[in-house]
């Protein structure tokens, strides 16, 4: 994954994977994952996403890791909250009351530095991530989460119609990624209304991962 393809998207507006709206299945289904009031939630991979703010509307506290400074920076302001700005190592930290987001690249954020984790959200990280990064992607945050459960969203759709980012994650290579840590459970699936990017049929599935 190079990050100037990242930067750029950005910078060019190009950001047809940012949903103007709270995902569905977020909404519909996080209640499963049966977490208290207040549970810290990490968001890999965030960029301005709306389901930071429904998850701070449900009591949850929020810390995420974002590639882009100007995603971060588009997250507060529609907030509208003033972020106070910390150095930590390699890493810039964006932090307000019941929400952290770390600006810089996701493999330089340390257990440590995360702190707690209660669950993850994944909707826009591993499906952005090609095939020879995904093993390591998922090592990381596994490591530096200790294995806090998942509730993971994915598309599957055929790559030989499009491409990715995102890319597909069928069971077979959610298995291959976390298999060895966690149990993996389908909760539902959804098709993609109008297809992915306008352009092949999708389903978006969503995976709670639990500690095995």
């Amino acid at each position: 994954m190079d990050p100037n393809f990242w930067h750029k998207r950005w910078e060019k507006n190009e950001i047809g994977f940012h949903q103007s709206a709270v995902n569905v299945l977020l909404s519909d289904h996080f209640s499963g994952l049966s977490l208290p009031q207040t549970s810290r939630v990490f968001v890999p991979l965030c960029g301005k996403t709306r389901d930071i703010a429904w998850l701070l509307s449900q009591g949850h506290r929020v810390v995420g890791v974002e590639l882009s400074k100007l995603a971060v920076e588009e997250l507060f302001v529609d907030l509208g909250v003033a972020p106070k700005i910390s150095v930590q190592g390699e890493l810039l930290r964006y932090s307000a009351p019941g929400l952290e987001i770390f600006v810089g690249d996701i493999f330089e954020l340390s257990g440590d530095l995360l702190g707690r984790v209660d669950a993850i959200y994944d909707r826009a990280a591993l499906v952005a991530f090609p095939t020879e990064m995904r093993g390591r992607y998922g090592a990381h945050v596994a490591a530096i989460t200790q294995l806090a459960p998942q509730f993971l969203i994915c598309f599957e759709y055929d790559q030989a119609v499009m491409n990715g980012p995102p890319f597909s994650i069928d069971r077979q290579k959610v298995h291959d990624v976390y298999g060895a840590h966690y149990q993996i459970e389908p909760i539902t699936n959804r098709d993609v209304a109008g297809g992915l990017k306008g352009k092949c049929p999708a389903q978006e599935t969503v995976w709670h991962l639990v500690k095995s």
